[in-house]
């Protein structure tokens, strides 16, 4: 769970940057698009083959270039 506190003389603004940011690198929003709804086994399979196929299309154009 992430957590900011204002330090002394920090603006609103800014301490509600540092929170989006740390909610970023935590990987809270994905977690909770990926909790959002239920996936059957067979569509969470699928979804994981397109990404890894799309993974290795992006690695072969990377090592083409």
């Amino acid at each position: 769970m992430a957590e900011v506190r204002l330090q002394e003389g920090e603006s609103l603004e800014s301490a509600l940057r540092r929170f989006k940011r740390k909610v970023q690198t935590e990987d809270i929003i994905k977690e909770v698009k990926r909790h959002s709804y239920y996936l059957k086994p067979g569509e969470k399979m699928r979804i994981k083959q397109a990404l890894a196929r799309k993974r290795s299309r992006k690695k072969v154009r990377r090592e083409v270039e």
